[in-house]
């Protein structure tokens, strides 16, 4: 049937093209909010964390403001424009290139110095702004006060004060989008400095108006000009804005009242001395044991198995199956002992989704109190033999969710050597979540020795692997520099939020691995592939481990996924086919055992090929020889008899 053009009809009104929307950007300093502020603005969820650090790539969004659609961008947090790291490259570069209509410059306002610096950095960007001085309600605590109509006018942009967790201020930040303007203030650099930078612009090929950011950042990368200066360039940056900064907050910022120190905020000092702090972190790891290893893998792992799996799901399934379909090939894919209904579904809804849900909310809690930081005070001392600093806490704590993830994170770190270091520490020995959770649980019903010996070997080989590597590597370790936030009470909504995000992506990611992994199984064991590779391990998995012959299977799978392995191990333990021994030796040489491929293939993306595969061959021979090692000193001691 022919149809009639639109554009050929004098009587058909011209359809107008469609509205472009407009743009905004987020960007503070790292702790500040500004995940909970894109997710307010957006109504989209993006990981919020207590700790800096946590938000590395750009996250964005769709937000209704005043009836009109806007996209906003989430960009990492930044210390600083100069871009000294990935991050603040990301950030930099994204306002140069987008050119967002608006800029949305989120800060602590109880550090209203440290914010200002960044605000006059973004003025150099020439872009309409808006800031946001989230965190107000602890600023009021402290008994500091904002004149804000007097700062706005400093500045020459919207002020808007807000508590951001609990939805403060938000529709005031809507509003001010619109009234976003260009900023009135800016750096008073010296004269040397000032001549340096209209020349840096003047040699430019696209000038534009954002030509001043641009030159700052190319004289702060040119060492060769930094010789015309007598002092370091970036010394002469700080004082360029310390002096606006100080003359703003002088007019601007006030004492109300003495500050007094909540409950909260003692507890947070003390978490972070020697005494009581590693009381609290010892007590934080029991907690986390009694939860993820006695209540996740223990009772919900107990009822969902037994009663859920084994009582309804897989006898109503097998009856179903046995009845409509006679190709035993298929029964056994289905239903068998390598089924994806009888082992993958099982192994990833009874078994690891009760253990990464009992995690993922412990792990919500730590992120949300603010605790995160406070153990990174704590442990710089012991990532200092390790030639790291208390920041690596970060992806360590991160790898006990997921390794994958961890790995992406070691971008906050210095340096080269730091994050090849921290990337061999995360594949050989953090374990992710699920294989926390079936150590625990595999370690519950026996004696306190046996997790005890698993933790001083973990210890003792990241302490040694850290050490070593540290020596072998040229290099220096980093200067540890932090910002601590306040010690807060979690909102449960918000930790609920994040629970759910993660184990939507679980499900997403996992269970299809799971399957694969079952079908691979299944293939093996039909083409009795799977029993000579065990016949062909079992020297090494039997007579140098001490364990039995179809552990193989759990250190086959293991590789396209971790924690199946564990649960492979988890599983073999419930049915009483490890004696104590045996169960410890194989939480050791799971949990140091080779990465899973999505680990692997991270690895690879971020160190390089050469790295991931020198970091692998090392994890795999070095995991077998402690795993041989310890089963022969537990032979010789009777340390678990």
């Amino acid at each position: 049937m022919p149809t009639e053009s639109i554009s050929s009809s004098p009587n058909t009104p011209k359809i107008p093209p469609p509205r472009k929307r407009k743009t905004a950007a987020i960007v503070g300093h790292p702790n500040v909010g500004k995940s909970v502020i894109f997710h307010a603005l957006t109504g989209k969820y993006v990981t919020v964390s207590n700790f800096p650090g946590t938000t590395v790539d750009l996250s964005q969004g769709v937000g209704k403001i005043n009836e009109n659609e806007w996209d906003i961008t989430d960009t990492p947090g930044v210390l600083s424009l100069l871009a000294k790291t990935e991050d603040e490259r990301v950030a930099r570069d994204f306002l140069i290139k987008c050119q967002p209509d608006v800029v949305i410059q989120v800060a602590d306002a109880k550090n209203l110095s440290k914010a200002l610096h960044l605000t006059l950095e973004l003025s150099e960007f020439n872009l309409p702004m808006v800031l946001v001085l989230n965190m107000s309600d602890e600023r009021e605590d402290r008994g500091l006060h904002i004149d804000v109509p007097r700062l706005s006018k400093i500045l020459g942009v919207p002020v808007i004060e807000t508590v951001a967790v609990d939805g403060e201020g938000i529709p005031a930040l809507k509003s001010a989008l619109t009234q976003a303007t260009l900023p009135c203030i800016s750096p008073q650099y010296d004269a040397a400095l000032t001549t340096a930078l209209e020349r840096v612009e003047k040699q430019m090929i696209t000038p534009g108006s954002n030509s001043r950011a641009k030159a700052v950042y190319e004289l702060t990368r040119n060492k060769a000009a930094h010789t015309q200066f007598a002092r370091p360039v970036e010394v002469l940056f700080f004082e360029g804005k310390q002096k606006v900064v100080q003359e703003a907050v002088g007019e601007v910022l006030s004492l109300q009242k003495p500050g007094e120190t909540s409950w909260l905020g003692k507890l947070g000092n003390w978490s972070m001395r020697p005494f009581p702090g590693y009381l609290f972190a010892a007590f934080t790891l029991f907690a986390l044991y009694e939860f993820v290893g006695v209540f996740g893998a223990g009772t919900l792992v107990g009822f969902l198995e037994e009663n859920i799996f084994g009582g309804w799901i897989n006898p109503a399934v097998t009856a179903v199956v046995t009845k409509l379909i006679s190709f035993t090939w298929i029964q056994d894919f289905l239903i068998g002992e390598y089924g994806v209904i009888t082992m993958a579904l099982t192994y990833a809804f009874a078994l690891i989704l009760p253990i990464v849900t009992t995690f993922f909310l412990f792990f919500g809690l730590l992120e949300d109190s603010g605790y995160l930081p406070r153990l990174a005070v704590m442990m710089d001392r012991f990532f200092r033999l390790m030639g790291l600093n208390g920041r690596a806490v970060l992806p360590m704590v991160l790898g006990l969710g997921c390794d994958t993830m961890a790995t992406v994170t070691t971008r906050i770190l210095d340096t080269k050597r730091e994050k090849f270091i921290l990337s061999l520490l995360l594949t050989l020995s953090v374990p992710c979540s699920a294989q926390l959770g079936a150590v625990m649980g595999m370690a519950a019903g026996q004696s306190w020795k046996v997790l005890l010996v698993w933790f001083v070997v973990l210890a003792i080989t990241m302490l040694l692997v850290g050490w070593g590597a540290a020596k072998l590597l040229p290099g220096a370790r980093s200067p540890f520099l932090m910002e601590l936030p306040p010690l807060r009470i979690p909102k449960i909504s918000n930790i609920f939020k994040k629970v759910k995000a993660r184990l939507k992506w679980y499900t997403k990611e996992v269970i299809p691995l799971f399957i694969l992994a079952t079908s691979i199984l299944f293939v093996l064991d039909k083409l009795k592939i799977l029993e000579k590779l065990e016949s062909f391990v079992a020297p090494l998995v039997v007579s140098f481990l001490g364990l039995p012959a179809k552990a193989s299977e759990a250190f086959l799978i293991g590789f396209l996924r971790r924690d199946y392995g564990a649960a492979g191990f988890f599983k073999m333990a419930q049915a009483g086919l490890l004696d104590t021994r045996q169960i410890t030796v194989s939480m050791v040489v799971i949990t140091l055992f080779m990465p899973c491929v999505a680990h692997l293939l991270i690895t690879i993306k971020e160190r390089g090929i050469k790295a991931a595969s020198a970091i692998t061959l090392f994890v795999m021979t070095f995991a077998l020889s402690v795993g041989g090692l310890l089963n022969w000193v537990l032979k010789w001691s009777q340390l678990l008899s």
